[in-house]
C-alpha cells in the first residue's frame, strides 16, 4: 500500500466522520447530552481514530508487515488500539460525568478497549485500505503498460534504421580515408549491437558494463562529429555491485547530442561524474538544436523505468548555460 495519503483520502475520511458524527449527534441530543460532551467527545474521537489509522499506515504496516514481523505487528497493533481508545473512552467517561466507581479495570478494561477500538476504527480504516488497494491495482496496470512500451521502444532502438544509416555513411567515408579507423569503427559498432541484443531482457546492468557501452558510443560520436563534442568520464567511487537501468548511460549521452549542436567552433562539453550514489551527466548548451536521430528509450521512458526499479527519482536541472541530469545508482546488495 502506498504510504502517502492524498487529497481524496482525506476527503473520504472527512465524509465518513461527518456522517458518523451527524448520527451520533442525534443520539446525544435524544439522551440530552451536556454541551461539554459535544465539545470534547467528537474531537477526541476524531483525533484518536485518525492517530490509530495513521500509526498503522505510516509505521506498523511498513515496518513490521513488510518485514514479516507479524508477532510484533499484532502486539503493537493491539497496544495502540488499547492506548488510543483508552484516551477517547476516558475523556467521554469524564465529560458525561459518570460514576468513576464503574470505570472498567483490569482485564475487563483491556477487553472493552479492544472491542470498542476495533469497532470505531474498522470501518474508516477499511474504507482507506480498499481505496488504496484499487489505486494500487490501477497503478500496477499503468506500470505494466509502460513497461511493455519501454520494451518495444528498446527493441526498436536496436534496429533503428536511421541510426544504422548514419553510421554506415560515416563508415563509408572512413573506408577510403582511414582504413584502420574504419576497422575500429566496425568493431565498436558491433560491440554496441551485441550489447543491446544481449541485454534486451535485462532491467538493470552493472555500472562497469554500462560505462564500457558508453565508451564505445562516445567513440562513434567522436568519429562522426570529430571535435564537435568533448566527453569526459570521471569515476570517484568503486563501481562494483552498482547498477543502473539498462542503456541509461547511453540514453543520457544521446540526449546531449540530440539537443545540442556546436556553434562558433566551440565544442559541447559533457562530463559524466560517478560517485557512490549518483551518476551525473552535465553538458554545456548551445542555442542551435541538433536534428540527429533519437537512439534509445528517451528521458521520459527512463523516468518511468526508475519508478519500477527504485524509490528515488531522476533529478534534472536546466539552466541557460548547462543541462544537468542525475540518476540514482541502484545497489542490489544490502550493505547492512
Amino acid at each position: 500500500m502506498n504510504k502517502k495519503l492524498n487529497k481524496s483520502d482525506f476527503i473520504i475520511l472527512a465524509v465518513y466522520f461527518a456522517v458518523s458524527y451527524a448520527i451520533q449527534g442525534k443520539d446525544y441530543y435524544d439522551r440530552g447530552a451536556m454541551l461539554k460532551e459535544y465539545i470534547l467527545d467528537f474531537p477526541t474521537e476524531l483525533i484518536t481514530i485518525c492517530a490509530t489509522i495513521f500509526l498503522f499506515v505510516f509505521w506498523l504496516i511498513p515496518k513490521f508487515v513488510n518485514e514479516k514481523k507479524y508477532l510484533l505487528f499484532i502486539l503493537l497493533g493491539v497496544f495502540s488500539i488499547i492506548f488510543f481508545t483508552a484516551i477517547e473512552y476516558t475523556v467521554g467517561f469524564w465529560s458525561g460525568e459518570n460514576d468513576w466507581s464503574k470505570y472498567p479495570k483490569g482485564l475487563d478494561f483491556v477487553l472493552r478497549m479492544i472491542n470498542r477500538g476495533s469497532q470505531q476504527t474498522a470501518f474508516p480504516f477499511a474504507l482507506l485500505l480498499t481505496k488504496k488497494f484499487y489505486e494500487g491495482q490501477n497503478e500496477l496496470l499503468k506500470i505494466e503498460k509502460q513497461q511493455k512500451e519501454n520494451e518495444l521502444k528498446l527493441l526498436r532502438s536496436q534496429i533503428d534504421p536511421h541510426f544504422l544509416f548514419n553510421n554506415l555513411n560515416t563508415l563509408d567515408s572512413l573506408i577510403d580515408s582511414n582504413t584502420e579507423k574504419a576497422k575500429e569503427y566496425i568493431n565498436r559498432l558491433s560491440l554496441i549491437y551485441r550489447y543491446l541484443i544481449k541485454t534486451k531482457d535485462a532491467e538493470v546492468m552493472e555500472l562497469s558494463e554500462e560505462i564500457e557501452l558508453a565508451e564505445n558510443y562516445i567513440f562513434l560520436i567522436k568519429t562522426r562529429f570529430e571535435n564537435d563534442y568533448d566527453f569526459k568520464i570521471d569515476i570517484k567511487t568503486t563501481i562494483e555491485d552498482k547498477f543502473i537501468p539498462t542503456g541509461a548511460l547511453q540514453t543520457l549521452l544521446e540526449n546531449v547530442v540530440k539537443h545540442n549542436k556546436p556553434q562558433n567552433s566551440s565544442a559541447i562539453k559533457a562530463t559524466i561524474l560517478i560517485d557512490d550514489t549518483l551518476l551525473k551527466v552535465t553538458n554545456t548548451k548551445s542555442s542551435i538544436h541538433s536534428k540527429n536521430e533519437s537512439f534509445g528509450t528517451g528521458l521520459e521512458n527512463l523516468k518511468a523505468r526508475y519508478k519500477l526499479l527504485s524509490d528515488k527519482e531522476m533529478i534534472i536541472i536546466n539552466t541557460d548555460k548547462e543541462f544537468n541530469i542525475s540518476i540514482p545508482i541502484i545497489k542490489l546488495i544490502d550493505e547492512n
